[in-house]
């Protein structure tokens, strides 16, 4: 079954090292909202978010959507703070956590 429009589903996405170019694959819950891929957190620490703000070139598998293996994408930190909380209500529908603030990461795929 394919996840609809905003419904949260598992993805591999893969960055490349800031300092090392070396891919840097992580599982991680993501949504699909105006025909992109968005993954987010609640802080900017973590690797594969400072790879990706660093170098746009990205991987993405999401077996869901019938995407991937290794589908190119380019990604782009969310800047505007309306759609960074619009992603946290559709990755987290209902919860608490969804009015916690986030830093996201959207994935414009190529060829798509």
């Amino acid at each position: 079954m394919r996840p609809r429009e905003g419904g949260p589903f598992r993805a591999v996405l893969t960055t490349f090292g800031r300092r090392t170019g070396r891919p840097h694959a992580v599982e991680l819950l993501a949504v699909l909202h105006g025909g992109r891929i968005y993954f987010s957190r609640r802080r900017p620490d973590s690797d594969w978010f400072r790879n990706a703000e660093r170098n746009p070139r990205v991987l993405v598998d999401a077996p869901a959507l019938r995407i991937g293996p290794g589908a190119e994408g380019t990604a782009a930190v969310v800047r505007d703070a309306g759609l960074a909380a619009a992603i946290s209500r559709l990755k987290y529908p209902g919860q608490e956590r969804a009015a916690e603030a986030r830093v996201a990461v959207g994935v414009a795929l190529r060829g798509a």
